[in-house]
């Protein structure tokens, strides 16, 4: 059986957590898109830590962690991060690598950086983690795939080729120091030391896997509103943050994915530039970013304080819809126990019109928030194991929220442990 657990939103929504509570009972769990660029926070035994590559289900001793082909693939920032575990006393992963993941090239970076200050003020809000440039030179049919690292030949003629190319931009656009085939040669016989012994047919492995009828849980990177094709675009992503990418990014047939847990906040936040309707500022927001996350709401890649905002219904439910969702896991509700009151958006308002159908970006950025306030619970919820033991403004909340997204919310996180969640019975169906 295939899980997926993705983001409705922005990317930041605990999807971190709950891949790792749902490991428990995988057998594999695969990344199949993004690359170094987002971070998924856990909080276990082992003690707190920020994966940029590695699957979040990382931490069991009976799984094996995956780096699909759909990932962008930055080699020693893997391995950095699997000494960064097993320091801290986590046993050495069981880890393969696809040999149809594409390498993010030290001059992707580059090249990241370079953009970003060339734009200044009009610049995307990017990592610098070489994303867009990977995916540029992965669809211009550039790229370097793990594969191509065990032939010295192919590799040296693709080098001295893409060197060229890159080195006119370098030149006359960027005014830069020129790249130098011999040194990236170099620098991907190291790569190739690293990850050798990790290298697998991964598509192959997984259709083994099936047929043995192992549990396969699917990792997504950001959320929804982060996909290249679906999302507040340009201010996106350059890969698909939705489920149905998880079949070509892990190389199984998009019809064993059986369980979609899109992951939801319990209020809103995001990382970097784009229309954000629900948005909140000042005290306010500065207030819920202190309260939020396990130690506050900062970026785990760049540690940027995350903007924040307030439950955008018309924003999930689309980012919901947009994924297939079978299942909502509703995180960081303990985080609202301070207020008397929660405001909740449930519509826009666009040029005088309302509605509740998320729009194309152009219209989003005109969009004005319609809020309804719900009463807060004023407690704190963490520890509590069933349902019907949450105070009953918190039920309520949970209940209204699952009335305007129309998915079943069947899992409340109520804290940043494993244990910290609560499992529901939804009257959705």
């Amino acid at each position: 059986m295939v899980k997926a657990v993705v983001g409705a939103n922005w990317g930041d929504e605990g999807k971190g957590k709950i891949t790792d509570m749902l490991a428990e009972n995988a057998d594999i769990i695969v990344r199949f898109q993004g690359g170094a660029n987002a971070g998924h926070t856990i909080v276990n035994e082992y003690g707190k830590f920020a994966l940029h590559t590695l699957p979040s289900g990382v931490f069991y001793g009976h799984t094996t962690s995956i780096i699909g082909n759909g990932v962008a693939l930055n080699i020693p920032v893997l391995f950095k991060e699997v000494k960064s575990i097993t320091e801290k006393g986590v046993p050495a992963p069981k880890l393969l690598v696809s040999d149809r993941a594409q390498i993010v090239m030290p001059y992707h970076i580059l090249f990241d950086q370079y953009e970003e200050e060339r734009l200044g003020g009009k610049s995307f809000g990017s990592t610098k983690s070489g994303i867009a440039p990977f995916y540029s030179d992965k669809y211009a049919k550039i790229g370097i795939q793990v594969s191509d690292l065990f032939d010295e030949e192919l590799l040296r003629d693709k080098l001295e080729k893409v060197c060229a190319l890159k080195n006119v931009t370098l030149e006359h656009l960027y005014h830069k120091p020129l790249l130098q085939p011999g040194e990236l040669l170099s620098t991907l016989r190291e790569y190739r030391e690293m990850v050798e012994p990790y290298v697998c047919d991964v598509s192959l492995y997984l259709h083994r896997a099936l047929k043995e009828g192992k549990t396969i849980l699917l990792e997504g990177q950001l959320g929804t509103l982060k996909d290249t094709d679906h999302g507040i675009y340009p201010m996106v992503t350059s890969s698909s943050t939705l489920a149905a990418y998880g079949a070509i990014g892990a190389g199984i047939p998009p019809y064993e994915i059986k369980q979609i847990v899109t992951v939801c906040k319990a209020y809103s936040s995001a990382v970097g530039a784009g229309a954000f309707v629900s948005e909140i500022f000042g005290e306010e927001a500065d207030e819920l970013r202190r309260r939020g996350g396990d130690g506050g709401e900062y970026g785990a890649t760049t540690g940027r304080p995350r903007r924040m905002g307030w439950f955008d219904c018309v924003a999930s439910k689309y980012g919901c819809r947009l994924q297939g969702t079978t299942d909502v896991a509703f995180t960081v509700l303990d985080v609202l126990g301070y207020l008397d009151e929660i405001p909740v958006c449930v519509g826009y308002e666009i040029d005088g019109e309302i509605t509740t159908d998320f729009p194309v970006t152009c219209k989003l950025e005109k969009a004005k928030p319609i809020l309804k306030t719900l009463p807060g619970w004023k407690s704190d919820i963490r520890g509590i194991k069933k349902y019907e033991d949450l105070p009953e403004n918190c039920r309520k909340y949970i209940e209204f929220i699952e009335e305007q997204i129309e998915y079943p919310i069947t899992m409340v996180s109520n804290g940043p442990g494993r244990e910290d969640i609560i499992y529901r019975e939804s009257s959705l169906k």
